[in-house]
């Protein structure tokens, strides 16, 4: 049975996810570590809305580059931290964050929309089409909220119809017959599967097959 494209909804529907989840604990203290990672919670959801502005933004020019991104700038602002070219306002709290994040996926929710499939714009991991850009809003969204949600101790587990369909488009590859959220999780290096051991090293397949 053939999995469904993803899509701009599947873009709103991951950033929603994420924001529900997190809304609970806007309270609380997000320069916590973020699961595994060595970025902490706050840093975490930036880089997760830092790609998908990215993303939207590689659909953004007439005629899209496929030697290069589009030269946002971007930096550093501690030894070891994300390199971003978005970062949300501390004073505005874990509010203001999921702010920026849902902005950050309506702008590549729109993109995706807008531009006709034709298109290929780079990515290091090959020239994608709005669906693999779509796609890999998701997974970022999807996998970095794990750790996020481990750092805060929040519940996460998004709809395996969802995977399954970014697990299609990205890793083709992957096990099938397996759970597609673990299936995912495996295939971006964060756990073992029965039979495959986790992955030391990983990529998606970018450019459309």
């Amino acid at each position: 049975m053939p999995i469904d494209r993803v899509t701009a909804a599947d873009v709103r529907a991951a950033v929603y996810l994420a924001a529900d989840a997190l809304a609970p604990a806007v309270e609380r203290d997000w320069r916590v570590p973020a699961g595994d990672l060595d970025w902490d919670c706050w840093e975490t959801v930036e880089h997760i809305a830092d790609d998908l502005f990215a993303y939207a933004g590689q659909l953004g020019p007439r005629r899209p580059s496929a030697a290069g991104p589009v030269p946002f700038s971007w930096q550093y602002r501690r030894p070891g931290g994300p390199a971003l070219s978005v970062w949300a306002v501390p004073e505005d709290g874990p509010a203001g964050l999921l702010q920026v994040l849902e902005s950050a996926g309506a702008l590549l929710a729109a993109m995706v929309e807008v531009t006709p499939p034709t298109v290929r714009s780079y990515h290091v991991f090959g020239a994608a089409d709005p669906e693999g850009f779509a796609a890999m809003g998701v997974v970022e969204t999807l996998v970095h909220m794990r750790d996020v949600a481990a750092g805060l101790e929040l519940p996460w587990e998004p709809p395996a119809e969802l995977c399954a369909r970014v697990l299609e488009r990205l890793f083709p590859d992957a096990p099938a017959g397996t759970d597609r959220w673990q299936t995912l999780l495996w295939a971006t290096g964060r756990v073992a599967l029965p039979g495959h051991d986790r992955l030391t090293s990983w990529r998606w397949q970018g450019a459309p097959r």
